[in-house]
């Protein structure tokens, strides 16, 4: 797809892999929509990007999700792009895992990615074009200690995107997986539970982790080539680390 000129959301754009994201989508010519929960990130951000706008959404609630596609649509009269980036991470063993806590992910990081892709297929499928890009992880790559709860999420997620990949095909509407690994962001700050424990087992492979800039450079590519996968995970933990 032609970055230039379209209409691209992406959600979780207050930080991290999201803003450098949009960053990346602005400075190769798309209108960015910025959504997340944190309303002074997001407008600051706008400010400094051209055409942006800073919608706040909790994409875990339909009727802001429901509103922010709708202004979108009404500000531009298109959705090109979709970045499914919103997510939060949960450290527990299986013996441990609060299902509370696991319910509140599996909103977030699948069930939110699910209800963006059904709020934008519609005007998708009517320009007979689109790009969506879902963001998974690379720990689903390798079970780790803890990862249980997170890596159960983003395997439904990698789940509905290959299934999207195959209904959406005829549509013209390319659905893409990125998988990061451990990138420098506010994951861990922001986690769900078990902070100390992400935090010490990151400590090790600190000085290896990417940056957010890396992996939206993929994402765009992704975009432009509409190919269904891209990942950025080392060798050693099971992919092709690329930068």
């Amino acid at each position: 797809m032609e970055i230039n000129r379209s209409i691209a959301i992406v959600t979780g754009a207050s930080s991290g892999i999201g803003a450098a994201t949009a960053r990346a989508l602005s400075a190769a010519g798309a209108k960015v929509v910025l959504l997340a929960r944190r309303k002074d990130r997001i407008e600051k951000l706008a400010d400094e990007l051209k055409d942006a706008i800073a919608l706040p959404c909790d994409v875990t609630d339909r009727e802001q999700v429901d509103h922010a596609v709708e202004e979108t649509l009404r500000v531009h009269g298109r959705i090109d792009i979709l970045v499914n980036n919103a997510g939060q991470a949960l450290q527990a063993s299986i013996e441990n895992i609060d299902v509370d806590d696991f319910r509140d992910i599996f909103e977030l990081n699948v069930l939110a990615p699910l209800v963006m892709m059904q709020k934008v297929i519609p005007t998708m499928r009517r320009q007979r074009a689109g790009s969506i890009v879902n963001v998974s992880s690379g720990i689903w790559f390798r079970p780790l200690p803890e990862s249980g709860a997170y890596s159960a999420t983003k395997a439904a997620l990698s789940t509905l995107t290959g299934v999207a990949q195959v209904e959406l095909a005829e549509a013209n509407i390319a659905v893409s997986l990125m998988y990061p690994f451990i990138t420098k962001t506010e994951l861990v700050a922001s986690i769900k539970a078990g902070r100390e424990s992400a935090e010490r087992m990151e400590a090790p492979i600190d000085a290896e982790r990417q940056r957010p800039e890396q992996v939206a450079d993929k994402i765009l590519e992704l975009i432009k080539s509409g190919e269904k996968q891209g990942d950025l995970v080392p060798v050693k933990y099971g992919g092709t680390y690329q930068g």
